[in-house]
């Protein structure tokens, strides 16, 4: 094992510190890859000679470096020394954090670093974890935005089974109406799709911005056909544009009509640690949920994203 995971480390480590001699796109075309591997499973294993030159031969001619210093697609998708070395230790320690007892350091150590996440990006106190915030880690940005969808959904059905006791649950989520901006992730809208909820996609300004005034004239809209507006989506930096939607109109907003503000801030949030970008910030004191994504902009590897208000969550998780 020591000597096989020293060549793949000097693999890792040859990879990219070369990747500035690879094509950032690869020139190979659909179906590349079928025809060079075997139609079945190995029934015996292989030499792990072999192992590494299928790698080199057959797998890295169809990679999309997007570490690359001229790949400007999409959004970044960092990772560093310090976060490969944790990959290693977390996986050889292979526990699966689904409750205290399965793993306490998973679990304590998920809430701990969540608080210190909420600090360095000088939230409000209720996202911290002696408050009745706290933070959950999702795998991705697309999860945690359908999740968050779901807990709003619950907040919501709950509320209005309060104030509508007579109504059955069905009735409720007939009129339940959410959010988003036409700049908004792909991810957004699928969850919307996934939820089976009314989903509005409402069109930005010349800047490509979600403003208050918009979003208002739609939700009053809604109301007057009474429908319940329950979800707004907002985006601290779109994956075009990287726009920001005007979160000083759009939270006031929420707050009035008791709606459910997921921030969507997998692309840019990251900069909110930075003390000259805190002017982008008001009106996140009367948001419910926060969402940077650490490895666009913090050098973290795949499959780590943030989640505000943990015991919404968890109590939506088991509706």
């Amino acid at each position: 094992m020591r000597t096989q995971c020293t060549k793949a480390i000097n693999l890792s480590v040859d990879y990219l510190q070369g990747i500035a001699k690879h094509r950032v796109f690869p020139q190979v075309e659909p179906g590349y890859l079928r025809p060079l591997l075997p139609e079945e499973a190995p029934l015996e294993p292989e030499p792990w000679e072999q192992i590494f030159s299928d790698v080199d031969k057959l797998l890295m001619p169809g990679v999309t470096h997007w570490n690359h210093p001229h790949f400007h697609a999409y959004l970044a998708a960092a990772n560093s020394y310090p976060a490969l070395c944790a990959d290693i230790i977390s996986t050889s320690i292979g526990g699966i954090g689904f409750t205290w007892a399965s793993s306490p350091v998973s679990t304590e150590l998920e809430v701990v670093m969540l608080d210190w996440l909420a600090k360095l990006l000088k939230l409000p106190e209720f996202f911290l974890s002696h408050t009745e915030g706290g933070g959950v880690i999702q795998g991705t940005s697309s999860e945690s935005t359908f999740v968050s969808l779901l807990a709003a959904r619950n907040v919501a059905l709950e509320k209005y089974l309060r104030l509508h006791p007579k109504s059955s649950k069905f009735e409720i989520l007939e009129k339940l109406v959410g959010y988003h901006s036409d700049q908004a992730h792909a991810s957004v809208e699928r969850a919307g799709l996934l939820s089976l909820l009314r989903f509005r996609a409402l069109p930005c300004n010349q800047k490509f911005e979600l403003d208050g005034q918009t979003l208002r004239r739609a939700v009053e809209e809604d109301v007057a056909n009474g429908l319940i507006p329950f979800y707004c989506a907002a985006t601290l930096g779109t994956t075009a544009t990287c726009s920001y939607d005007r979160l000083p109109e759009i939270g006031p907003i929420c707050q009035e009509y008791d709606m459910w503000l997921h921030v969507d801030a997998a692309y840019a949030g990251s900069a909110l640690i930075c003390p000259e970008f805190h002017r982008l910030m008001p009106g996140l004191e009367v948001r419910l949920h926060h969402l940077p994504q650490p490895q666009v902009c913090k050098k973290i590897s795949l499959t780590c994203s943030g989640e505000g208000q943990r015991f919404t969550v968890l109590e939506s998780s088991v509706a």
